[in-house]
This record gives structure tokens, C-alpha cells and sequence, in this order.
């Protein structure tokens, strides 16, 4: 029996992420394609979108003449954070780019439903009142996972360097 036998090699079946056009979910795109390189795996780039207030307020008051713009909008967005955080997608990746109409956490969860699956997501803010008003979803796919969750922070500026880019005027530019 040789080394390879002893020890096979895992592949991660694919790579999910979750994307909302946050500075958090910008980090959490680019390490997923860095994973999906380096496991040699598919990259499924999801946004889910829900109707305004949800989707019992929608089955309340159905607009069905507005759901096409509303999935454009989403898609727009999609590819907004693609083009902000990438640039373009990966050509020397297998890509799937997905705009969901369900919530998020139930969204990503459904599609990274193998154990072999990596779901990756953006850690939000790291400032404890904020991050305790926001993350519902996060938290939500956390608790509900079937996959390993790679939480991705976003990069964190200096407070000195902040600082600084607060005193920055269009004139600065110019010179």
C-alpha cells in the first residue's frame, strides 16, 4: 500500500459563496476562488433576493409586474460585486453564477448540501454593537449548515490611515 492510498486525497465537491455587495462578501468571493483553485473545485457564486419585506408580505400583496425588475436588480447587483471584487469571473475556474429568489440562509444551505461542500461568507463587521445588530443571516447559515463554513473578514483599514483619508479632499488629487 503506498502513501496515496493511506491518505487521499479530499477534494471539496464544490465551493459556494454567498455574495450581498458588502466589503465582507468582496473578501469572502476572492478567497473562495482562491479555494476552488487550490481544491480544483466548481465556484457557485449565489445572490439570494426576496420581494420587498419578504416573502409573506409578497403572498399578502402580490406584485407580479414588478418581480422581473426586482430580479434584474438583483442580478445587477451580482454582477456589481463580481466586477468590484474580481474584476471579471475566473476564466481558469468551472463558474456557476446563480440569483436565487429565496432567503439567503435557506438559499446557500440547499446549495451546500454536501459535506464535502465549502460554504463561504463574509464575517462582517468586527465592532461588537454592529455586529450584534447585523449577521441574522449569517448566523442563521452557521447554525444550520451541512457543509464546513469559511467565515471571511473583511480587510480592516488602520484607525490611523482612516484618519488620514478623512482630511483627503478632491483638490489632493489634483497636484
Amino acid at each position: 500500500m503506498n502513501e496515496t492510498e493511506l491518505f487521499p486525497e479530499v477534494r471539496t465537491a464544490r465551493v459556494v459563496v454567498g455574495v450581498t455587495g458588502s466589503v465582507s462578501s468582496g473578501a469572502a468571493l476572492r478567497r473562495a476562488v482562491f479555494e476552488a483553485r487550490r481544491n480544483g473545485s466548481p465556484l457557485v457564486i449565489v445572490y439570494a433576493w426576496e420581494p420587498p419585506g419578504g416573502e409573506a408580505v409578497y403572498r399578502r400583496a402580490p406584485v407580479p409586474g414588478m418581480l422581473p425588475t426586482w430580479e434584474r436588480e438583483a442580478r445587477e447587483k451580482l454582477s456589481a460585486a463580481i466586477a468590484e471584487s474580481l474584476g471579471a469571473i475566473p476564466a481558469d475556474l468551472h463558474v456557476e453564477v446563480l440569483v436565487v429568489r429565496a432567503p439567503a440562509a435557506f438559499a446557500l444551505n440547499a446549495l451546500a448540501d454536501r459535506a464535502n461542500d465549502l460554504l463561504v461568507l463574509g464575517a462582517g463587521p468586527r465592532r461588537s454593537l454592529v455586529a450584534q445588530l447585523r449577521g441574522r443571516i449569517r448566523r442563521e447559515v452557521v447554525r444550520t449548515a451541512q457543509a464546513p463554513v469559511l467565515l471571511v473578514a473583511p480587510v480592516s483599514v488602520p484607525r490611523a490611515m482612516r484618519r488620514e483619508l478623512r482630511r483627503v479632499t478632491p483638490e489632493d488629487f489634483l497636484r
